[in-house]
């Protein structure tokens, strides 16, 4: 990588590495590092939050018969889980690691919108104080499922008009983070970057990025039609005047599909970044995996009724949607394909990086196998609504999207706190969480298959042991996060241990690994210049 860089100055002048102290570094924070620590520590809180709605539902679901909750409240628990997780959680993560990384590895001083990166971080606050809020409102928090289907939507509380409020505050700023982060990929790369050298980490997340520009005024639009029917007398949904509430769910999954690859697509990158590092070769296909990212993004425009195959879709739509889901998986399995063809006969070592990324390899192509049969209609139609989707979209989130963050985490901790982390540890915290998690969720396939539909409080006998089985596993997961907080993450942002070394993996490429660990407050204020000779900088 040196032979790459022309001129980069290492010496960094005190007066610019000054940052600011006290709670206005915070506050005001314009540093793309600051505003990325903050997106990173907002998720996790969200992901605590959610996690334990999540052990409320299991332990409700540990044994049949109403042990702790009634099915209103269950109902307001399953839906607040979701939305948590995927609105406060996944999404605010991956614009974390989006913050902190893409400038560090195009060679750009800083985000092209400093205080409006500011201000879409702090959006976050006021809609999370909302959804959360919601459970003390009169009726409960929303309980409709996160998908948010009228007609139930048009039936709740007041909590209703807080969460959709509140998603319209989050889809702000995820259009303000999204247009931040196009700008700074196209406008500022350092000299000699060409869009074909760029790490993939910043070509996922430009894909990603123009994708939320497209959809999120989608969901937008979604939930302000029920916010009139429920209050402004209109009837997009409502059948008594000449509604229908299935074209709810067209909005909404128009919306919705193109989701699932927002809070997937990041975690491709940072699997693509941690793979080559620790096989110790360059990465196989890259640009087949550009075109690939590209052609996910424009197909799951085109997928989204495969969530609607029971409501009476005529068989034409059903081929049409069948075979279009299929498809989406073909660029996904090239992806697949290269991960592994680069670990071919590389000199592969496994640090906790690269666990979780053999984790979510493994883990994922799962979760796409069990998205493929839900893609067929026919099968489709029987598991509908049943444990055997919960299980399938969980092994593509928890097993997909977490599982690179944490590996993404573990790879780019050195540089973000100057501190290597406990390996130890973190082995302990990968063998914990892969085998809780498949307590957790394998068996809900057969529980799926055996006809248990999600959604409900209670279920008669013969679903009884999986369901301890999935309990226990929830429990034992949860636990392993509160030890990756207590044992992996503060001790490194307290700065206890190892001093981290500049590149502390040997065979990590890229640019973020030519500034020192800690990475100064200030980068690339003279843009490095890449040489005209250079091959591509990614591994």
């Amino acid at each position: 990588m040196s032979a790459v860089l022309d001129h980069h100055d290492h010496a960094h002048d005190d007066h610019h590495d000054h940052a600011p102290s006290g709670w206005r570094r915070w506050v005001y924070a314009t540093n793309h590092k600051d505003i990325g620590t903050l997106y990173l520590l907002f998720s996790f809180t969200m992901f605590i939050i959610g996690g334990i709605l999540a052990l409320l539902i299991r332990a409700e679901l540990f044994q049949p018969g109403l042990q702790l909750v009634n099915p209103e409240l269950f109902n307001q628990l399953t839906t607040m889980h979701g939305l948590i997780m995927v609105f406060g959680a996944i999404m605010p993560g991956f614009v974390g690691f989006a913050n902190w990384m893409v400038p560090l590895q195009i060679g750009a001083a800083d985000m092209a919108f400093a205080r409006m990166n500011n201000f879409s971080f702090w959006l976050l606050i006021p809609a999370a104080l909302m959804i959360v809020g919601s459970f003390f409102m009169p009726g409960g928090a929303p309980a409709a499922g996160w998908t948010l289907y009228a007609p139930l939507t048009l039936q709740m509380g007041p909590s209703m008009d807080a969460g959709i409020f509140a998603l319209h505050i989050l889809g702000a700023s995820s259009i303000m983070g999204s247009i931040n982060i196009i700008v700074t990929i196209l406008n500022m790369r350092a000299p000699g970057m060409t869009l074909m050298k760029m790490p993939l980490f910043a070509w996922t997340w430009l894909i990603t990025a123009y994708l939320l520009i497209a959809v999120m005024p989608v969901l937008a639009g979604a939930i302000t039609m029920t916010l009139t029917d429920r209050h402004f007398g209109t009837s997009f949904f409502n059948p008594a005047g000449g509604g229908d509430p299935v074209m709810y769910q067209h909005i909404f999954w128009f919306f919705g599909h193109p989701e699932v690859y927002i809070m997937i697509l990041p975690a491709f990158g940072i699997i693509s970044q941690i793979v080559p590092a620790f096989a110790r070769k360059r990465l196989f296909g890259y640009a087949s995996m550009v075109y690939a990212t590209s052609s996910i993004a424009i197909l799951s425009f085109v997928v989204w009724a495969h969530h609607m195959f029971t409501t009476g879709m005529p068989v034409t739509g059903q081929l049409f949607f069948m075979y279009s889901t299929m498809l989406i998986a073909v660029p996904t399995a090239v992806k697949v394909f290269n991960w592994l063809a680069t670990m071919w006969r590389g000199s592969m070592t496994f640090e906790t990086p690269m666990l979780f990324a053999v984790g979510f390899i493994f883990v994922f192509t799962m979760g796409g196998f069990t998205g493929l049969i839900c893609a067929m209609a026919p099968i489709d139609m029987q598991i509908q609504d049943t444990y055997y989707v919960v299980a399938h979209f969980h092994y593509v989130l928890v097993a997909g999207s977490l599982y690179a963050m944490f590996a993404g985490y573990y790879y780019w901790s050195p540089k973000w706190t100057g501190v290597m982390y406990n390996e130890a540890r973190g082995k302990i915290h990968f063998w914990w969480s892969l085998i809780a998690f498949n307590v957790t969720f394998f068996p809900m396939h057969f529980l799926g298959l055996a006809g248990m539909p999600r959604r409900y409080a209670d279920y008669p006998m013969q679903f009884a042991d999986f369901n301890a089985l999935a309990s226990v596993g929830a429990f034992a997961f949860g636990l392993a996060q509160v030890y990756f907080f207590f044992w992996i993450v503060l001790p490194t942002m307290l700065g206890h241990g190892e001093k981290a070394p500049q590149k502390p993996w040997e065979g990590a490429e890229g640019l973020e690994w030519e500034v020192p660990s800690p990475a100064p407050f200030h980068t690339f204020e003279t843009p490095p210049k890449l040489n005209a000779a250079a091959t591509r900088i990614v591994a």
